[in-house]
């Protein structure tokens, strides 16, 4: 039975996913991410404007007037969400954690899914894949989904995301719209990611979705702080006035992102940013916005 309390936060974010996956927004989602074919719908009679080469000649000729076929984009595909659940996601110093921006965009890209007939299903991972829910359709899946993001506690606090991705591959047999989901505090990128990238681009349409809190890139002014690492439990006191100490947690958060930069960019897989001070909404509409221009 879950706590009062955290039923709350997720029935809430359960609604507000579900009326931001909007018409509109689903049909950028749509855009950005094409059926397996078309299929033939119907005939219909012919219109100034139709395309000439969409002419049934037979029926045509029956009624002895132009018709043409209709055709609809053959869709249900497969959605596969990777959600990071390790110990770094439970961070945030503004608005929330970014577990609570996870499970956002989980819900978020969920509900664009399952409007469009789409199946949508999830790999929830910390230094290993801890649950496996396979894809399903309809908003109770969703419900379930979101409430194993918020509710899910994984018996360790690591990261591994090449486990995971490498479980897409073994578990996912057909091709699939996969959205890996992380903050990406990982060590040596090149070395623990871009194996498993490489294979799991070329299987599956892979998209990575990455989660920040602005603290970690530009360290606050709060004077001495003991800082513990969530995954580790390793602690240290860091004087977070210092000039010296401020600049080179600037410029190793730097180094580690221009790290997964270039092995995402080396597997062609696309990042978007997502922030815990704003809405996942904006970044995930200029990103379909852009792949339905390139498509």
């Amino acid at each position: 039975m879950l706590p009062k309390e955290l039923y709350k936060r997720i029935q809430k974010l359960h609604f507000r996913t579900r009326f931001l996956a909007n018409d509109l927004f689903a049909g950028q989602y749509v855009s950005a991410f094409k059926g397996r074919g078309m299929e033939f719908a119907e005939v219909r009679e012919y219109q100034p404007g139709d395309d000439v080469r969409d002419i049934d000649w037979n029926v045509s000729a029956k009624f002895g007037r132009p018709f043409i076929k209709v055709f609809h984009e053959e869709r249900e595909l497969t959605v596969v969400l990777l959600l990071d659940l390790s110990a770094s996601n439970l961070f945030g110093t503004r608005k929330r954690f970014k577990r609570e921006v996870i499970a956002e965009a989980a819900g978020l890209i969920s509900f664009l899914a399952i409007r469009t007939n789409d199946r949508v299903g999830a790999i929830l991972f910390s230094d290993k894949v801890d649950k496996y829910i396979p894809p399903q359709k309809g908003p109770s899946h969703v419900w379930r989904l979101i409430k194993e993001v918020f509710s899910f506690e994984p018996p360790s606090k690591l990261t591994d995301i090449g486990a995971a991705l490498d479980y897409l591959n073994k578990v996912v047999k057909r091709h699939a719209i996969a959205f890996l989901i992380s903050d990406f505090m990982v060590r040596n990128p090149e070395e623990g990611l871009a194996r498993p990238l490489m294979f799991a681009s070329k299987k599956h349409d892979l998209t990575a979705l990455k989660v920040r809190d602005p603290a970690e890139t530009t360290l606050p002014r709060v004077g001495f702080v003991r800082m513990k690492d969530p995954e580790t439990g390793d602690v240290v006191m860091v004087n977070t006035n210092d000039t010296i100490i401020r600049g080179r947690w600037h410029e190793m958060m730097e180094e580690t992102d221009s790290a997964i930069l270039k092995v995402l960019n080396k597997s062609q897989v696309p990042l978007v940013e997502l922030s815990t001070t704003g809405s996942v909404v904006e970044p995930l509409t200029a990103f379909f916005h852009r792949r339905g221009r390139h498509h």
